[in-house]
């Protein structure tokens, strides 16, 4: 196996479990969107579908590079809760080194998605 393929299903298994934590930990998710984006359950169920389905794109060789941009934007969609959390985070004095070191992460996310575009 090469290390293309290693890193894509690395990449396609971490979505997928990320994704499926969303309807086992709901709360948590749920507890992390700012409150100015409304309905917290559905946009978690949204987010944790479109997290299972992309991971699994990106095993499916014609849907690799598609999958790779909605994961794009998918990041980049989810960055102001990463921001709400460790602003919540920061308020109360918790796990504060772990939050921001989260932020700079999704560009790395973000670019790692980039390689299979």
């Amino acid at each position: 196996m090469s290390t293309e393929t290693l890193s894509l299903w690395i990449m396609a298994i971490l979505y997928i479990l990320a994704g499926v934590n969303h309807f086992l930990k709901p709360r948590f998710y749920e507890s992390i969107i700012p409150p100015f984006f409304g309905n917290k359950k559905l946009i978690n169920w949204l987010s944790g579908i479109a997290e299972i389905i992309l991971g699994i794109m990106l095993l499916m060789p014609n849907y690799t590079s598609i999958a790779a941009w909605g994961i794009i934007l998918l990041l980049i969609a989810v960055f102001p809760a990463n921001i709400y959390h460790f602003m919540k985070g920061w308020r109360k004095k918790k796990m504060v080194w772990v939050l921001a070191l989260r932020l700079p992460l999704q560009f790395v996310l973000i670019w790692w998605a980039y390689t299979f575009t």
